[in-house]
């Protein structure tokens, strides 16, 4: 991966969004892989809410079996535009977004 100015797509959904049968998450994952992307991370929410206002969370006396999911996918700003052309068509419900990184290695900005 390229260091220095970098893109980072990030996409917001629940665990249980399916695309083919599949959760959304581990399709981006495995199609961000096939891109040659450079870096991908899913992380699971402790609790979140989207455009429905219902509150998914892990407290055991209101336990959601439905967790907040967020992909983060980092690379050059081109293959950003790639890994957005493939989440397109897989993110029906759910959230894109995307910001201007500063990629450094062992604390040390480059140039």
């Amino acid at each position: 991966m390229a260091l220095g100015k970098c893109k980072l797509l990030k996409v917001y959904l629940n665990e249980n969004t399916t695309y083919k049968g599949h959760n959304v998450y581990q399709t981006l994952v495995m199609k961000f892989k096939e891109a040659g992307i450079a870096g991908v991370t899913v992380s699971r929410g402790i609790e979140g809410y989207g455009q429905s206002r219902e509150l998914h969370t892990w407290r055991i006396l209101e336990l959601s079996s439905c967790m907040p999911i967020i992909i983060e996918a980092i690379d050059t700003e081109e293959n950003i535009k790639k890994a957005i052309e493939i989440a397109k068509p897989v993110v029906n419900d759910g959230l894109m977004m995307v910001t201007d990184v500063e990629v450094i290695r062992n604390g040390k900005e480059t140039k």
